[in-house]
């Protein structure tokens, strides 16, 4: 249990810290932005956890399961099975990364967080590798849709990897770093869908001017093989029943509020790529303020760094992982004698972990 001594600021704030400082957090805003940003993976995770069952919940129809036209691809070969490692690789590491996030864990049962850290990135590698494989057809599967899948898929797997180098080497708080740009960029997801369902309510107004071009056998999977009703709203589309253009493109409308199915795909095939970039940007800046926002606590696990790496005889300790003073131009580093708000504010000391 965090022991601090600094008095409470305030009688709601002394109540608070019989909740957070139990679960290893020695600040208050540490555990609200915890419990937040790690609730709503939490729930976005096991709200998605039903989409294993691919025919029946996920491609069964519904505003709740995948848009119009996507399940064409999704029920049969590579996709079907890109869409089950993704969901049961990255599903189950999210959940467990936001525990990775809780300091009582750290602390006490070390061996969990190390072991768990293992697990999340064998996990995390197969949802990544069902990313790749689903990205070509994922939300109309638009080279923006796939550009930004790809950017933050290198871009989650690369902090990964460096944050896994830095804590072989007991550099925490590099990993540390590293670990919090990971997730917060695999959290875009869920930001994407946010701002993608809002950019389609707005594009998708009648009389808008947002059009997709979609081949004639996804319009005739749309409408559940209705081929006089595709031809009448599609006419190039006989080529493709005649069997004269199999590869036929048709022009489709943007619009939410005719209730076909053709038009609201349309809707969110063009909002969910420059959606997935914005959500990513916006995540990316986020992580970068936070870590700028709490030097003391990068500081500290430094000290801790050097004091591990001291003791693995290491040469250079305190600069061992990927740090300014090794891969840059950076003065040297020097452990200082930790301040006395931060000796009494946690009664353990970080150890390192695998992930």
């Amino acid at each position: 249990m965090v022991v601090v001594t600094r008095p409470p600021a305030n009688a709601f704030v002394a109540w608070a810290r019989k909740i957070y400082n139990p679960m290893g957090f020695a600040k208050g805003y540490n555990f609200v932005l915890w419990f937040i940003f790690g609730g709503a993976l939490v729930g976005f995770a096991l709200a998605r956890f039903m989409y294993l069952n691919i025919p029946g919940i996920f491609c069964a129809g519904g505003a709740n399961g995948a848009s119009p036209g996507e399940c064409y691809y999704y029920m049969k070969g590579r996709e079907r099975v890109g869409l089950i490692l993704h969901l049961a690789g990255i599903l189950p590491a999210g959940l467990l990364a936001v525990f990775q996030f809780l300091p009582v864990i750290r602390h006490k049962i070390l061996i969990v967080h190390r072991v768990s850290g293992y697990i999340i990135i064998l996990l995390s590698m197969v949802g990544i590798a069902g990313v790749f494989m689903i990205a070509r057809h994922g939300l109309g599967g638009g080279l923006d849709v796939q550009s930004a899948a790809g950017i933050a898929s290198i871009i989650f797997v690369t902090c990964k990897a460096i944050a896994f180098y830095n804590i072989k080497v007991l550099q925490i708080e590099q990993h540390r770093a590293w670990m919090l740009r990971a997730w917060v960029i695999a959290g875009f997801i869920v930001t994407m869908r946010i701002i993608g369902i809002i950019m389609a309510k707005i594009i998708g107004r009648p009389g808008g001017e947002y059009y997709v071009a979609r081949p004639c056998y996804l319009v005739d999977n749309m409408f559940h093989g209705n081929q006089s009703r595709v031809e009448d709203l599609y006419p190039a589309c006989a080529a493709f029943y005649s069997g004269a253009d199999p590869n036929v493109h048709v022009p489709i409308h943007a619009d939410m509020t005719s209730g076909r199915p053709d038009q609201i795909a349309s809707s969110f095939n063009n909002s969910f790529g420059p959606a997935g970039f914005l959500a990513l940007i916006i995540h990316a800046i986020g992580a970068e303020v936070y870590l700028h926002l709490t030097p003391r606590e990068s500081e500290r696990l430094r000290r801790v760094s050097y004091q591990r790496q001291l003791e693995a005889g290491m040469r250079n300790p305190g600069n061992a992982g990927l740090t300014a003073q090794k891969v840059g131009d950076a003065e040297p580093w020097f452990p200082n004698e930790p301040r006395v708000d931060e000796m009494s504010s946690s009664s353990v000391e970080d150890k390192p972990a695998s992930a």
